[in-house]
């Protein structure tokens, strides 16, 4: 059983007067497009992402998520239609038959947690219905005839509707296959052919972003409340010959291992620190210490993994990570965009890594380890 999502970014988003495609536009320094992509490719089970795009800007849409998209997940962009729906069923035609599973998400919808896509795919193959994230409506809401009120509606049971929207894969297409008139999202066009729909929990973070004033209420959303932190560490090379040479959780093929408590990858362990930094839960040592046996010769996926467990704990959420490798080996280029997939798939947020020297000053200079730089932005999930 595998995931697919389509995510629909072929809006050129007129209405918010931006000039560019919509998933073009810039939010705390990173396109709306890259903050979908980033955390979509967290679902689990995702194997097949296909991203609609405007004519003429696929090379643009494919440069900016590449580095984000896993190896293990295929990455389609196509042109998009002349409307969200014959987008979506363009992105369809895309998805293989071994997803069971299809999600369709608006780019516009960019800072929607990983955690309600998982919602949403846990529910499609429990139930084998359509299905919805939702959020309560608070405001109270009046029904107008041009500019008279003429009631209030009962809003105990309206909810606003979110995206991903999840479906059976087959249910899907055979709901476009019968539709002929246009829907303003599919849970409405699979309950017109027929299907029913249930309705999980969505988040507030999954706010529209349509107009100039959605777009200042989503800086405001990413940029408040945020914390930055700054993580080192440093190994030397192992002299045991055979040792493989972890950095940012996967192999370096053909370099010298480095020495320590778990796998020796400093970078990993510097962005944990920067995390731990950011969110004041103190440092590697204090949370993963060399007193801990099942830590011995751990990856360094899972010393990631727990931290974003403490992050959560906490209530915060990542917004990215840069780090530097520091060293005359291995060198970084022919690693780069690999490493920052891999790191990017398990942070759920953009991850960038640069590489520079000593000019053969010091212990690094003479080749004796490496050592890394990390710094990370998180934010309060309150915010």
């Amino acid at each position: 059983m595998s995931v697919a999502v389509i995510l629909v970014a072929a809006g050129l988003g007129q209405r918010l007067g931006a000039g560019k495609p919509k998933a073009l536009v810039h939010v705390a320094g990173t396109t709306l497009l890259e903050h979908a992509v980033a955390r979509a490719v967290g679902t689990k089970d995702l194997r097949e992402l296909v991203i609609t795009s405007p004519t003429g800007h696929e090379a643009e849409y494919l440069k900016l998520v590449s580095k984000l998209v896993p190896d293990a997940i295929s990455l389609t962009i196509i042109a998009g239609g002349e409307t969200r729906q014959q987008s979506i069923a363009l992105g369809l035609s895309e998805v293989s038959g071994d997803a069971d599973v299809v999600l369709v998400h608006d780019a516009a919808r960019s800072f929607t947690p990983t955690e309600v896509f998982d919602r949403v795919v846990d529910e499609v193959r429990a139930s084998g219905f359509g299905v919805v994230p939702v959020i309560p409506v608070h405001d109270t809401v009046k029904r107008t005839l041009d500019n008279e009120v003429l009631d209030t509606v009962d809003r105990s049971e309206l909810r606003a509707a979110q995206t991903p929207q999840g479906f059976p894969t087959e249910l899907l297409r055979n709901a476009y296959a019968a539709i002929t008139k246009d829907h303003t999202d599919d849970a409405s066009l699979v309950q017109a052919a027929g299907h029913r729909v249930l309705s999980v929990a969505g988040d507030r973070l999954a706010m529209k972003v349509t107009t100039k004033d959605d777009l200042l209420l989503a800086s405001h959303l990413i940029g408040g409340e945020q914390r930055t932190g700054i993580g080192t560490d440093t190994h030397r090379f192992s002299q045991d010959e055979g040792k493989l040479l972890f950095l940012g959780t996967i192999v370096w093929e053909g370099e010298r291992g480095l020495d320590g408590h778990s796998d020796g990858d400093a970078l990993s362990h510097a962005i944990v620190d920067a995390l731990l930094s950011a969110a004041g839960l103190g440092d590697i040592g204090s949370n993963f210490g060399v007193d801990r046996p099942e830590f011995e010769g751990a990856n360094g996926k899972v010393f990631l993994a727990e931290t974003m467990n403490l992050l959560a704990k906490a209530n915060f959420a990542i917004i990215n990570v840069s780090a530097q490798i520091i060293g005359n080996r291995p060198k970084v280029a022919p690693m780069r965009e690999k490493v920052e997939q891999a790191l990017t798939g398990i942070l759920h947020a953009p991850v960038t890594i640069s590489a520079t020297t000593t000019d053969g000053l010091g212990f690094l200079g003479n080749t004796e380890g490496v050592a890394v730089v990390a710094s990370a932005l998180i934010q309060s999930k309150d915010k």
